[in-house]
């Protein structure tokens, strides 16, 4: 439902549903509420973060979150599982349907444990892992030595030869594949704008036995939608993803398998009883309902107009002569340079940015000479804007705003003008209630 509620000085249509909260726990709902109203004001920029429709909240906060349901469906190991069943069967067809996959586990709780389990599942340890480095736009559990996979796994990485063309060297990678025979290969990424080139990383796993293996966290909406490559129509094994971001799911995770049903009875060991316990059927429902929305064929209409409306910012961008990495974008998401284009850290600019209502996070570029937590670049892309119905000519009137909060990072009075001026634009596209 939707009420009016007061929002700072001024009273607007913010989405509430949240009464028995506000009844029960005035300080919650507060705090929930809060959170509403930020949500409606500014734009989320966050190429992870997304919004759900109405039906995928009400999924979340059914009465499946009060049922234990150990194992998998027809294998329980408690009572009263007849509906538990039903809707994670649903889920998992209609995973199979979107992506093309034979199989199927969605209990993982998120991405990271969904690597994990395939990890623990098709590894031992001290086997040797390829995967892209963190700099260059991997994934913390590609092998950063900060994770715990990192302890248990030899992990080597790959790098982007070029940031200027976002291309890698294959010829190098192989040689290094050859060299070090990692038992698996993970290809994907969580900040690269290009699209990536499954064929050629899955011609080298081929050629050394390795396990394919592609994360594809960032872009399975894409994917899904047939706007991008899929990696299992390459000849990668697994497909690992979060189930939020470009998919407008619940947060969660899934691992998909291309055909191997000895593969998957091992990654279902893996996730339960390995790494988690009971799953959570009511992410599972929302999941359930987000799949269905993605099989709807306004989807594919929604994953194009993303990416259309990444690119109508990047071209902002270059035309201002701000550096983005790979000088562009294939997908959803842009990565720039703020330390060579602004002369400001990446941390200053997402604080700026966060002042004045726009939402994204720092991130290292190839090459940083910067640490993690004040690194040269930013991330930002057009899931959560797009969904909320934003065009080009409002993707690039965002895009100039950007670029003059950063361009005069001392200008109190210009952040205040923009900060009005972008929560204009953003309440001009509400958050849908459905999809569908």
């Amino acid at each position: 439902m939707e009420t009016n509620q007061q929002a700072g000085n001024n009273t607007e249509k913010v989405y509430d549903a949240y009464a028995y909260v506000k009844k029960q726990d005035a300080e919650v709902y507060e705090i929930l509420h809060g959170e509403e109203v930020r949500q409606y004001e500014g734009l989320e920029l966050i190429p992870s973060e997304n919004y759900v429709s109405h039906a995928v909240r009400e999924a979340l906060a059914s009465g499946m979150t009060n049922k234990y349901s150990e194992g998998y469906p027809g294998r329980r190991y408690y009572g009263g599982q007849e509906y538990t069943d039903q809707i994670e069967v649903l889920a998992i067809e209609r995973a199979k349907n979107l992506f093309g996959a034979k199989y199927a586990n969605v209990q993982p709780l998120s991405g990271a444990p969904a690597n994990m389990a395939v990890y623990a599942a098709l590894l031992k340890p001290g086997d040797t892992v390829m995967g892209l480095s963190l700099p260059h736009g991997g994934h913390l559990t590609h092998g950063h030595p900060a994770t715990f996979p990192a302890k248990m796994y030899n992990f080597i990485d790959y790098e982007i030869a070029d940031p200027e063309m976002g291309t890698f060297d294959m010829k190098a990678i192989r040689e290094k594949a050859l060299k070090e025979k990692p038992k698996m290969i993970i290809a994907g990424f969580s900040a690269y704008t290009r699209e990536f080139p499954w064929g050629d990383f899955a011609k080298i796993g081929q050629e050394i036995g390795a396990i394919m293996m592609a994360d594809v966290a960032h872009i399975a909406g894409l994917i899904a939608a047939e706007v991008i490559a899929n990696p299992m129509t390459h000849g990668f094994d697994i497909m690992t993803t979060t189930t939020h971001k470009t998919l407008r799911g619940p947060r969660g995770g899934m691992i998909l398998v291309r055909d191997s049903e000895k593969m998957f009875k091992k990654i279902n060991k893996a996730v339960f009883p390995g790494l988690q316990g009971g799953p959570h059927m009511h992410q599972i429902a929302g999941k359930a309902v987000a799949f269905g929305e993605a099989l709807d064929p306004s989807f594919k209409i929604y994953a194009q107009q993303v990416i259309t409306n990444a690119r109508s910012m990047a071209e902002i961008f270059k035309k201002e002569e701000v550096r983005m990495i790979a000088g562009g974008t294939d997908n959803h998401m842009l990565l720039v340079n703020v330390w060579t284009s602004f002369n400001i850290a990446g941390k200053q600019a997402q604080e700026l940015l966060d002042t004045v209502g726009i939402t994204l996070n720092m991130n290292m570029i190839p090459g940083d000479t910067r640490t993690a937590m004040d690194p040269s670049g930013i991330r930002f892309g057009t899931p959560a804007i797009t969904t909320r119905g934003f065009d080009e000519d409002a993707c690039k009137e965002l895009a100039q705003m950007m670029i003059e909060v950063l361009r005069n990072p001392d200008d109190e009075s210009l952040h205040a003008d923009v900060k009005n001026r972008l929560r204009a634009l953003a309440t001009s596209f509400p958050i849908p209630e459905t999809f569908v």
